[in-house]
């Protein structure tokens, strides 16, 4: 069973979302979508400044069963990129909601987030 922290948000495309007090958005995968990948090896993702559109690629994560695109929860602007996952891709398997965490964004409109899943909507849709 995957770990479904109640107090993020999420998309059905399995990233999480966590909001902190300066409207900054703190976006990883989830869980349950690192597990389905299996061991991370290799991502590609935005550079600080790099727009991105809600629902739209922002970069790939590449493990050993598939490669997949990671998808933006809203439309905005990338502050800060992990750039430890550079050099330890596997933290997304070991710490999706800690240390692998990808990007900080900051969104155009905070009412986006109002749209995406929470936890219990979340569980539900992976059918858990």
């Amino acid at each position: 069973m995957s770990s479904i922290p109640a107090d993020l948000r999420f998309t059905k495309d399995h990233e999480y979302i966590r909001a902190t007090p300066d409207g900054i958005i703190t976006v990883g995968i989830t869980d349950y979508a690192q597990g389905e990948l299996g061991d991370v090896v290799f991502l590609s993702l935005p550079k600080p400044g790099d727009p991105v559109t809600a629902h739209q690629p922002f970069g790939t994560i590449e493990a050993v069963k598939a490669v997949s695109e990671l998808f933006s929860p809203v439309t905005g602007q990338v502050v800060e990129v992990n750039g430890a996952l550079d050099n330890d891709p596997a933290a997304v398997n070991r710490d999706p909601y800690g240390e692998g965490w990808m990007v900080r964004l900051r969104p155009a409109d905070a009412a986006e987030l109002k749209g995406l899943l929470d936890a219990a909507a979340y569980k539900a849709h992976i059918g858990e």
